[in-house]
């Protein structure tokens, strides 16, 4: 068993290898081998970089294991460690799974549009657990660019071609969040 507290994580680590190292930590934490505390050091690492933030929520949202929905207090304290990377990721996330949730329905693929759903919830419930203040900040400015199609995430909007339906959808998203 690796011993994660006396484990770095890499600055340069790349998506992949965090992927990889967030799985193994999912699976030793919901088979007991890992505690949340023990966790939390390794998860503090990988979210300090854009990689490792990128694989650690990429894994940990989309897992079909259930740790993810009810997060320990440690795994929040974790994701505070990088308000800046994890709001930016939080905020992301939470509009491409609405905008994928609606998407996979369009394509008549509703298992699919479920695993979207799941990721949204998740993401929600981070949100709503992290105290972060950039969160809210990140979610009204991407609440202004769903409506307006002008702002900070304009730029991340057209990347995914979100049309004014599912523009709209990720605003009413937004405001369920949004303090």
């Amino acid at each position: 068993m690796i011993r994660w507290d006396n484990v770095d994580i890499p600055e340069d680590i790349t998506f992949e290898d965090a992927i990889a190292q967030t799985q193994s930590l999912i699976r030793q934490l919901s088979s007991g081998e890992l505690s949340p505390v023990d966790a939390a050091s390794a998860i503090a690492q990988l979210v300090q970089t854009q990689n490792g933030a990128r694989g650690f929520f990429v894994t940990y949202l989309t897992a079909e294991d259930r740790l993810a929905d009810t997060p320990a207090p440690e795994i929040i304290q974790a994701l505070e460690s990088a308000p800046d990377t994890v709001a930016e990721l939080l905020v992301k996330n939470l509009a491409m799974s609405t905008g994928m949730a609606m998407t996979h329905r369009r394509n008549q693929n509703e298992e699919m549009a479920q695993g979207s759903d799941r990721v949204r919830r998740r993401t929600m419930h981070l949100i709503e657990r992290v105290n972060l203040p950039q969160v809210q900040d990140k979610l009204v400015a991407l609440r202004e660019s769903a409506i307006t199609g002008q702002g900070n995430y304009k730029t991340f909007l057209e990347r995914w071609q979100y049309d004014a339906q599912q523009r709209e959808m990720i605003r009413q998203t937004l405001d369920r969040v949004i303090d």
